[in-house]
């Protein structure tokens, strides 16, 4: 169990929501729980500009990006809104696509769910069916908005884990069960991503990004809802914050070999010191 002292950072990119005549931001407590469940410290973050990346992922130890009501704005893949009905987040947008991309590059663990699997994919240049259920060849992935929370969130399809990746080293080769409660899904895998699983009827479930240089994984459902309770969810906050913890011993011993390097020892520094 880590300390306090101890424990990664996460940031959790905060949606954006208008409550009355005031705008907020907020994130689902089972986000923040999932973060927890992994033994990280989670830090929930609004909007911030470009100009801010570097000063904010230079506290990170990882980046989980949440599910949320709100659809990505096709604009970002070359589409007009199918549906307007449904909720959009532009400000999330904003500044959630640019910054998946530097985290990847930093090699900065990324763990992403639902929404933040579909903006991982756009953000690097794949796009989305934004009604699945109205594609030829697939099945209904929403939720039954008649249906308890419960219910809703209730495993409904089993997943295929592809081999030899990410998500096959973290949960084994075997299928499971997932939840669904999406109504958009990947249509395009951006260039260089990896299908970690499918559904039944060959939606992608999961990818990843075997270029970059640290842990990453993207999944369509929702792991942390009863994550404590879900032998694969546990497993795989497990593995998100084994590695922001491994991020976080390596920064701080570059960190360490940096200062020692550029510094200039003094006659008595350079004498060694008895251990």
């Amino acid at each position: 169990m880590n300390t306090a002292a101890s424990k990664p950072l996460v940031l959790v990119p905060a949606c954006n929501r208008q409550l009355g005549h005031h705008p907020f931001h907020i994130v689902g407590s089972k986000y923040v729980d999932f973060v927890r469940l992994a033994g990280c410290l989670p830090l929930v973050v609004p909007g911030v500009g470009e100009d801010e990346f570097d000063q904010l992922l230079a506290l990170a130890d990882g980046v989980l990006l949440t599910g949320a009501p709100s659809n990505v704005h096709p604009r970002h893949f070359d589409e007009g809104v199918h549906d307007p009905s449904l909720p959009l987040d532009t400000e999330r947008d904003r500044w959630t696509l640019p910054l998946i991309p530097r985290v990847l590059a930093l090699g900065l663990p990324l763990f992403a769910i639902c929404r933040g699997m579909q903006e991982a994919n756009v953000a690097l240049g794949g796009s989305l069916h934004q009604a699945v259920q109205q594609v030829p060849g697939f099945d209904d992935h929403r939720a039954d908005p008649h249906a308890g929370v419960e219910q809703q969130y209730g495993l409904r399809h089993p997943v295929q884990v592809e081999p030899g990746g990410v998500l096959a080293g973290i949960v084994g080769g075997e299928g499971f069960d997932v939840n669904s409660l999406h109504g958009q899904g990947v249509r395009r895998l951006a260039e260089g991503l990896r299908v970690e699983a499918r559904a039944p009827d060959g939606l992608i479930e999961a990818f990843s990004s075997p270029a970059a240089g640290g842990f990453n994984l993207c999944v369509q459902w929702h792991p942390e809802w009863r994550a404590a309770h879900n032998p694969v969810s546990r497993r795989l906050a497990q593995a998100f914050g084994d590695a922001c913890l491994a991020y976080r011993h390596g920064r701080a011993a570059g960190g360490a070999r940096q200062r020692t390097v550029g510094a200039r020892p003094s006659p008595r520094s350079a004498r060694p010191t008895p251990r």
